[in-house]
């Protein structure tokens, strides 16, 4: 039993491995293909005892042979076949494209201010992208210019050919050009979510360019939950979900060269099938009885390739708020001792989604000052 236990994981081993020799899928896969029918084969000779009698011998090894190749049909047909696709995400109202000098380009929204507009433009860095309905949550920041932008490879924003590139120090060098570019000499910088990876990164790196910092439930929700708060039904889906073959295949690749998942899996795929597990994810992010909040964009191989920097181990030496949810999974931040906390009742991970009211009022007391 030991032996095809180990049948999956020898297969990944050596799907992993093969990259190291070769960037074609046809090459790799059929590696780890062959090494998970070997083993899988050989544990099912181990399994099933060896009769006396040669006829008996003949049948066994029949059956054994037979069953081996219909699961080997299987598993290659479930990493071999891709899903159906949703659609492209559309433009939304009012968006644009920033062409910055790092290479990237951003969409993003901007939405002027009701009345005499203050000095600092306030950024906000999304977690999973939504430029048409965050549009419409930011747009009661009171007399502020705002800002609203897809990170590279998420949402509307453009991909790359090399997913190298995506790391954190790009993030925080795109959010650098965009202040460039809207020709700001200080602003205020919103990161929600993963968001606030990187507006805590970039307020490190140029705290003389940022006026104040938000931190809007500061940890990423992939590593907030995992299964916890998911009832026994919607944890049977994500693990299944997690434990599909070609899930697997992508999610090793993605680890061990993203190039290779890449090339296995267009972006159109690794971006639904990332944004499906999220929408697993979703009821455990938010207060009980609350309706999850599903977003499109998240930048599957963006998300899956992009290393976590230490990000939130320096606190800036910038004016910051951190606001989340009652409801939100993830443990309140021990650090920023210096920093404004605010806890609003009723909401979880995305938290300006669920209690827009007191969110914004929050975040427009501290901006006052």
């Amino acid at each position: 039993m030991t032996v095809l236990a180990l049948a999956p994981v020898l297969g990944l081993f050596m799907l992993a491995g093969a990259t190291s020799f070769t960037g074609d899928p046809s090459v790799f896969i059929l590696a780890g293909l062959a090494v998970f029918g070997a083993i899988l084969l050989l544990g099912l000779l181990l399994c099933v005892p060896r009769p006396a009698r040669p006829l008996w011998r003949w049948v066994r090894g029949a059956l054994v042979l037979g069953t081996a190749g219909l699961a080997v049909c299987q598993v290659s047909a479930a990493v071999l076949t891709p899903p159906p696709l949703p659609g492209a995400l559309r433009p939304v109202p009012g968006q644009a494209t920033w062409s910055l000098p790092t290479g990237s380009e951003l969409a993003y929204v901007r939405l002027a201010p009701r009345g005499q507009a203050r000095p600092e433009p306030v950024v906000v860095v999304q977690g999973v992208p939504d430029l048409g309905g965050d549009a419409a949550v930011f747009a009661g920041l009171a007399d502020r210019t705002v800002y609203l932008y897809d990170r590279l490879g998420t949402g509307r924003s453009a991909r790359l050919a090399d997913p190298s590139g995506y790391t954190a120090a790009r993030d925080v060098a795109d959010l650098e050009a965009v202040r460039q570019a809207i020709g700001a000499e200080r602003m205020i910088v919103l990161g929600h979510s993963a968001g606030a990876e990187v507006a805590t990164a970039y307020a490190t790196a140029f705290p003389d360019r940022v006026a104040k910092l938000v931190l809007s439930s500061p940890t990423p929700a992939a590593s907030a939950v995992r299964f916890a708060g998911l009832d026994t039904t919607q944890s049977r889906r994500l693990a299944l979900s997690l434990l599909h073959p070609r899930s697997l295949a992508i999610d090793t690749l993605a680890q061990v060269d993203p190039a290779a998942a890449r090339a296995f899996a267009s972006d159109a795929e690794l971006d639904a099938r990332l944004d499906a597990r999220n929408a697993l994810v979703a009821p455990a992010l938010s207060c009980p009885g609350a309706s999850p909040y599903r977003p499109r964009g998240a930048g599957g191989l963006a998300a899956l390739s992009r290393r976590p920097a230490p990000l939130l181990r320096a606190e800036p030496a910038v004016p910051t708020l951190v606001i989340r949810g009652a409801c939100d999974p993830a443990p309140p931040l021990g650090r920023f001792a210096s920093a404004r906390r605010v806890e609003v009742p009723g909401a979880g991970h995305h938290v300006y989604r669920d209690r827009r009211e007191p969110y914004l009022k929050a975040v427009n007391e501290f901006l006052a000052g």
